[in-house]
């Protein structure tokens, strides 16, 4: 159990996340780039993908984000056409968000990059090891 602020394991915890991510976003980094797009605009497209009819309020909740925050980057992804925007059938003041064809390809794409990236990582730890980092990846707030 590491109890000391000062524990050198802390330090290099920090800095092995800190490469890690770096190494992990690298390259759906350089394939948002060459889009005009960045990290806002890859969150927006992997939640929306995972959470296909979501409406714009609950986008906010899981990326903990303002209106203001969401919406030149969701106004980019709709005037590029990767995300659809439709009116929810039970109530027409409802946004709800779909990725297009091109949106589905696109984060299809990114996350398969990190799919990789992961797969590699995991399967050179061992299961015991990828538990422990899940349990501790869960144990990080979220906010």
């Amino acid at each position: 159990m590491i109890d000391q602020p000062q524990d050198p394991r802390l330090q290099q915890a920090i800095e092995m996340f800190y490469f890690a991510y770096r190494s992990f976003t690298a390259v759906p980094d350089q394939i948002l780039l060459e889009k005009g797009l960045g990290r806002v605009h890859h969150r927006i497209l992997y939640f929306v993908g995972r959470n296909p009819g979501l409406n714009i309020n609950e986008l906010l909740q899981i990326l903990g984000v303002s209106k203001q925050a969401l919406n030149a980057p969701l106004r980019k992804l709709t005037g590029q056409g990767l995300i659809e925007v439709e009116t929810a059938q039970h109530d027409r003041r409802v946004k709800q968000l779909c990725l297009s064809k091109a949106g589905a390809k696109l984060e299809a794409q990114l996350t398969q990059s990190q799919m990789q990236h992961l797969a590699r990582a995991f399967s050179q730890s061992g299961d015991k090891a990828v538990d422990g980092w899940v349990k501790t990846m869960q144990a990080l707030p979220t906010t």
